[in-house]
């Protein structure tokens, strides 16, 4: 365990933000002051962190007071001293001594190092500044004078970027600075500092961290940090609630075809909501799945309906059809130019936005003849480059990469008595790509390459097959589970799923398999004369 001797001036906030989150395990050994009315006093008190009190004497020169801190600090053990609002420049006769010394600099060294790091970078008319978070060297000389060049100039260990808003003054940028930059960067250098995740070369003026490079044995291409930037592109009217403020953020450099970056075509309608932007993503991640013309149909960023076919018509007709009264108000997303035909079919129904890598002259002019539905042009689909999804928590975010899983007939493995035909085959893959994208416990009943159901979100995987037979039943226009395949985001726990899909017509199955129960879920199958393959992945989709 990392055990640090805490300098602070005054308050210490940084130190006690480390003692409270303990990154990588450190703790402190004990907290040094020169002032003995200094506040840290008491609330490092309070932790049953031992304290220190050197004070400057009159006439005390620098050499003098650091011998005095080292005396102070000899009965403690510790590995690591961080200084936090610590006024002395300290020279070789301590550091010498001591082991790494930090300190935490409120700008991005080298800019700004002096002490009025906030007002230089207003005045400067920078859009970014920041805080350093660095190794002390000695900057005095021989006589311990103070060479005002070499302060702050250690070797970094981390920054953290901190935006400077239009309007800001000094109070209101270094609260940003010092509560969440130096808030993050601080324990962040401990932490590397604790899991033996840092080298220091002094003589080289370098610092290499092992967990901080992009393919960190442990990461597996995550980075141990992710720094993003985006740029407020729209403020929406609110956000998933009309108590909610929203607005929409842009990264310019995702190359991917994106709703963000999409053209609204219908000049005057008005713009797309906090739903609108999230549905609209769903649908166009799920269309981007094929390679034929396909249409799917979203809401509530569920799939309502997806189809692909030989044309986009036909597609669309499909898709609507699987249950076109959820379709009601909902996305519809297109992976081809959107048609005439197309478009009119569009317009039977209520739509809130439609999206397309294209329209023709008349499907534009047959979509805009509707006024609230909004038309959005994300240019050529192109390939998927993204490779994270992100998802923001109080007090953190989740990062995983994308699933970009993408199956074939030759990778189902098939578990049942009977062979699944060709066509279930390739209805199989088709639902297993489209289920992706319903949210879990999610189960798709397809045929040929149309959904006729579907179960999402439910926290029982039968029940998620009884509602899709529902679907099927009661909501489905021409067609139904009679011979559909069903595909299922991940293992059945029980043969009670085979046994409700029986009931609703199904006659083969694709699923991940896994579950300590498979042999009974496959001899439920093979009683019902049941095709079953396994994909071996699975494939939860909860956001």
């Amino acid at each position: 365990m990392t055990r640090i001797a805490g300098m602070a001036g005054n308050r210490g906030r940084n130190l006690l933000n480390i003692a409270d989150r303990k990154p990588g395990g450190a703790e402190f050994a004990v907290i040094l002051t020169n002032t003995e009315d200094a506040p840290v006093l008491e609330v490092a008190a309070e932790r049953e962190i031992p304290t220190e009190v050197v004070p400057l004497e009159d006439g005390m020169s620098r050499r003098e007071h650091e011998e005095a801190v080292l005396e102070a600090l000899e009965d403690y053990e510790f590995d690591l001293v961080c200084l936090d609002g610590y006024m002395r420049i300290l020279s070789e006769t301590f550091l010498s001594e001591a082991p790494t010394t930090l300190n935490v600099h409120p700008a991005l060294l080298p800019s700004f190092p002096g002490i009025d790091a906030w007002g230089d970078a207003l005045e400067a008319g920078v859009s970014v500044t920041g805080c350093t978070v660095h190794v002390v060297t000695d900057a005095t000389d021989e006589d311990g004078a103070v060479v005002e060049d070499e302060v702050d100039m250690g070797p970094i260990v981390t920054q953290e970027p901190i935006p400077v808003y239009e309007g800001d003054d000094e109070d209101t940028l270094k609260e940003r600075v010092l509560y969440e930059g130096e808030f993050r960067a601080y324990p962040r250098a401990v932490k590397w500092i604790a899991e033996d995740a840092l080298e220091i070369d002094l003589e080289a003026g370098e610092v290499t961290v092992d967990a901080d490079a992009p393919t960190a044995p442990d990461a597996e291409g995550l980075p141990a940090r992710r720094l993003t930037s985006s740029d407020r592109a729209d403020t929406l009217r609110y956000g998933e609630n009309p108590h909610q403020d929203a607005a929409v953020y842009a990264d310019y450099t995702c190359d991917e075809a994106s709703v963000v970056h999409a053209d609204q075509l219908n000049e005057g309608a008005k713009g797309l909501s906090y739903n609108n932007y999230n549905d609209a993503d769903g649908a166009l991640n799920l269309i981007k799945e094929f390679d034929e013309p396909a249409a799917a149909v979203i809401k509530h960023t569920n799939p309502a309906g997806c189809a692909t076919a030989d044309s986009l018509a036909e597609a669309y007709e499909k898709a609507l059809s699987t249950d076109p009264m959820s379709a009601f108000g909902g996305i519809v997303a297109l992976n081809r130019e959107c048609d005439a035909e197309t478009a009119e079919q569009i317009i039977d129904s209520f739509k809130e936005v439609v999206v397309a890598p294209g329209y023709t002259d008349n499907a534009l002019e047959t979509l805009c003849e509707k006024d609230n539905l909004r038309v959005l042009d994300v240019g050529e689909l192109g390939e998927q480059t993204e490779r994270f999804t992100e998802k923001d928590l109080v007090g953190g975010r989740l990062v995983q990469e994308r699933d970009l899983q993408s199956i074939s007939v030759d990778d189902l493995e098939v578990v049942t008595e009977r062979e699944p035909t060709e066509e279930e085959l390739e209805s199989m893959v088709f639902a297993w790509q489209t289920l992706k994208h319903v949210k879990s416990n999610g189960i798709l009943f397809a045929d040929g390459t149309e959904t006729v159901g579907v179960g999402m979100g439910q926290v029982s995987r039968v029940d998620a097959v009884r509602l899709a037979a529902m679907k099927a039943d009661e909501h489905a226009e021409g067609k139904d589970a009679e011979g559909a395949v069903m595909a299922s985001d991940a293992f059945f726990p029980f043969p009670d799923g085979i046994e409700e899909a029986a009931k609703a017509g199904i006659e083969a199955v694709v699923q991940p398999g896994g579950s300590v129960n498979d042999e009974d879920v496959i001899q439920a199958a093979d009683e019902h004369d049941m095709a079953m393959a396994f994909t071996g992945q699975r494939s939860f989709k909860h956001d």
